[in-house]
């Protein structure tokens, strides 16, 4: 029932922003920052495909997380 997966989807939304708010961490800022990093490593992985001449939809899941792990240990 999507009304019902929505109304937890929102539980739960509103359960992480209570604790953020608990540990005085600004909720915003903690998204923009995840998606900031989303970003970046996104954008690593797709430099390495476009090197190897490659795209993502050519590349198995495990490829694309062991390009995923390789921007996480350059600090990305």
């Amino acid at each position: 029932d999507p009304q019902a997966i929505a109304e937890e989807l929102g539980d739960l939304l509103f359960v992480v922003v209570n604790l953020a708010r608990h540990l005085k961490v600004d909720p915003e800022n903690a998204l923009r920052a995840a998606n900031g990093k989303f970003e970046r490593r996104f954008r690593f992985i797709e430099d390495q495909l476009r090197v190897q001449g490659a795209t993502v939809a050519e590349r198995s899941l495990d490829e694309l997380d062991a390009l995923w792990d390789a921007a996480k240990q350059q600090g990305l």
